[in-house]
């Protein structure tokens, strides 16, 4: 059983050989789901601060080493998962309106970048 991390390796790992390649329908989809997983792991930010609370140079600012950082939400596999899941749908649903739309090629390209995505989620070799 893969942990998220893993997930996270193999899709960091596919955008590499992406890039060398110069497949950018592949970059797309593999920075998109990403960014996904980045977003969903960000926490909503706390409660403003009270006015002069913090340095004498900037105005609500934070004093102190660490004290405007916030720990990210764990994702768990089956988070990570689904968020790569709905980042493939999401691009399947544009393919399906590109098609619509006669624009055959864009959906080519966006079905192209989502089966690697998701090859590199299941860790299988890309198309």
């Amino acid at each position: 059983m893969t942990d998220v991390s893993d997930i996270r390796t193999r899709l960091r790992r596919a955008l590499i050989g992406a890039l060398k390649v110069r497949d950018a329908s592949t970059v797309s989809a593999l920075r998109s789901a990403l960014s996904a997983i980045d977003n969903a792991e960000a926490v909503e930010p706390g409660p403003p601060q009270p006015a002069g609370n913090g340095s004498e140079h900037f105005a609500g600012a934070a004093a102190g080493l660490g004290t405007a950082e916030a720990e990210r939400r764990r994702l768990t596999e089956a988070d990570v998962a689904a968020i790569v899941r709905a980042e493939a749908a999401e691009r399947e649903a544009a393919a399906r309106e590109y098609e619509r739309s006669g624009h055959a090629e864009q959906a080519a390209r966006l079905r192209h970048g989502t089966q690697d995505l998701l090859a590199a989620a299941a860790d299988e070799e890309p198309a």
